[in-house]
């Protein structure tokens, strides 16, 4: 997990990895990506995370992401029974992708954060608008894989330039588009690839 060691009790061993990474151009668009968001889809873990730190933080100016997170309603993904003490908070059924496309036609635009498999069913179904990637310059070599052996093959769009921080970062901004991923050849005549140059 990127936010601190104590996110992922499976013996991870780079939790907090993100931290050293984070500058200010990387913040201010990680802030970006949240604006107009009316609603947010968690997985237990991060629910459980998050639930148990932005309730306790303060809103207002210095902390815009507090005061959202406590003001929109919160669906949790979950096989089993959490706690949702978290105001707002409630428990999806078991037809996710179901319950997903109801959440859509409620919200106009609905975050969803972490949550591996919450994230690699809804890019399974498709049930997406847009990705937001942050490429990050380090090589981890462990750790759970977003695009797993499940993943549907997709075609996507680049919304805007890409655009990289100080440290290194590079934030990717796609946008789900028709059709699957098409196939070529680099040396077809057309391509302009040389031939022994």
């Amino acid at each position: 997990m990127p936010g601190g060691p104590e996110e992922d009790p499976e013996g991870f061993p780079f939790g907090g990895w993100q931290a050293p990474l984070l500058d200010e151009v990387a913040g201010a668009q990680v802030g970006a990506a949240y604006e107009g968001t009316d609603a947010l889809l968690l997985g237990r873990r991060t629910y459980d995370i998050f639930a148990a730190y932005w309730p306790y933080q303060e809103g207002g100016e210095d902390n815009e992401i507090a005061a959202l997170f406590n003001r929109v309603p919160k669906y949790v993904a979950s096989r089993g029974k959490p706690d949702l003490s978290w105001a707002g908070s409630t428990l999806l059924g078991p037809d996710l992708a179901g319950a997903v496309r109801e959440i859509r036609d409620r919200h106009e635009h609905v975050k969803v954060v972490g949550s591996l498999n919450l994230v690699q069913t809804l890019l399974r179904e498709k049930l997406f608008d847009r990705l937001d990637l942050w490429v990050h310059p380090i090589v981890l070599g462990v750790g759970k894989k977003v695009f797993d052996g499940g993943a549907v093959p997709t075609n996507l769009t680049l919304l805007e330039p890409p655009v990289a921080s100080g440290k290194g970062t590079v934030y990717l901004r796609y946008g789900l588009d028709e059709g699957t991923p098409g196939t070529g050849d680099m040396a077809a005549p057309d391509r302009g690839v040389g031939h022994g140059d």
